[in-house]
């Protein structure tokens, strides 16, 4: 039997996006016969610090979305190739330990700092390395610099835009985000569906008054409007005030915690409300399911904006007005413009990228087909 393939995926915890790509795209190749291992040099390397870093940057993103567009774009302007600070040579020093524990056939960064370390710990060694952008059109230059074999990225948009920055074409290769494979299996609700109830997934953010808020825009555009609210992490902050919701308006909504069915809600829910991270706004894409974003992270979230305008699968509704506006418009005439929504993403397609990516990665390293 031939020697399996062996992938480490190194990914980090500053938003969700990330991890989440890795582990799809380790699920995707232990399916197609490579052993796959995801770690975080950053938690590896500097624990506490990556711990602090980490509750700073939901804290801004959430709170104070237009500091953190003045971070996120300073960081345009950072060489990362000369950062050696001594955090960076500990994170650095535990992806070298990883590589020589692991000893990898290839490595696949989800997160832009790593492939700066890896032309210094390679040093000439024949690992081809792949980079998954996580960001869609608007991508960070720290994507950009990085040194690598292939770069896979979420959309021919993003494949455009990045080619505009002056990359190769050849290299860049739109695999779509690594969600789950199950989504590729899954059947969503269909463009004809009556609507009634009409079933809005909703995820909070961590702000206490805005589960309210939201919750009541969208159960007030209609009295089809059934809601579940995805408490997540946030269960213990946001329980009582989401409990409220459901006493006040009986039999409409649904609370759920922390869960693993995301790929599931998403297939039998018509709308979903969210913030336009990445994981969320491609596993909504990949469900086929139209979006409405409360909440953007000026910068980095903007391209995922952007992409699902373009597609025409979704819109930005910031405040509870809009929230309700924007639903009273789907559903008007028949639930004409969800529809319209629901069939772009349809013929937009992308359902299967921690597949595509995984298939591209093998063929490419000399295994599959």
């Amino acid at each position: 039997m031939p020697t399996p393939p062996r992938i480490l995926i190194v990914t980090a915890a500053f938003g969700e996006g990330h991890n989440s790509a890795a582990r799809n795209l380790a699920l995707a190749i232990h399916a197609a016969g490579g052993v796959a291992q995801v770690s975080d040099p950053c938690l590896l390397g500097s624990p506490r610090l990556t711990a602090l870093v980490n509750h700073a940057y939901r804290y801004v993103t959430t709170h104070f979305p237009r500091i953190w567009k003045l971070i996120y774009r300073s960081t345009d302007r950072c060489d990362l190739s000369k950062q050696r600070s001594l955090p960076m040579r500990w994170v650095e020093s535990a992806l070298a330990d990883l590589i020589r524990e692991f000893q990898p056939t290839a490595i696949v960064s989800t997160y832009p700092l790593y492939p700066y370390f890896l032309a210094r710990i390679l040093k000439g060694e024949e690992i081809p390395v792949f980079v998954v952008v996580t960001d869609s059109i608007e991508i960070n230059a720290a994507w950009l610099r990085a040194q690598c074999q292939r770069w896979l990225v979420t959309d021919s948009a993003t494949r455009e835009a990045m080619m505009g920055k002056g990359l190769l074409g050849e290299k860049i290769i739109a695999t779509g985000f690594p969600v789950h494979p199950a989504f590729a299996e899954m059947c969503p609700v269909d463009a004809a569906d009556a609507c009634e109830p009409f079933r809005v997934l909703y995820f909070p953010t961590a702000k206490l008054p805005f589960v309210r808020r939201h919750s009541r825009a969208l159960l007030d555009a209609s009295p089809d409007v059934q809601l579940t609210i995805v408490l997540g992490r946030n269960t213990r902050l946001l329980y009582s005030r989401a409990l409220e919701i459901r006493q006040a308006y009986p039999g409409r909504v649904r609370l759920v915690g922390w869960t693993r069915r995301v790929p599931e809600l998403l297939n039998r829910h018509h709308l979903v409300v969210g913030k336009a991270g990445g994981a969320t706004v491609h596993e909504a894409i990949a469900a086929r399911c139209p979006m409405l974003i409360h909440h953007l992270v000026p910068g980095q979230e903007e391209g995922n904006l952007q992409l699902l305008e373009l597609i025409g699968g979704g819109h930005l509704a910031e405040t509870s007005v809009a929230l309700t506006d924007r639903v009273q418009n789907l559903l008007a005439d028949h639930a004409r413009s969800w529809r319209t929504m629901k069939n772009a993403l349809v013929t937009h397609d992308r359902n299967s990228g921690a597949l595509e990516a995984a298939k591209y990665i093998l063929h490419q390293i000399g295994h599959g087909s």
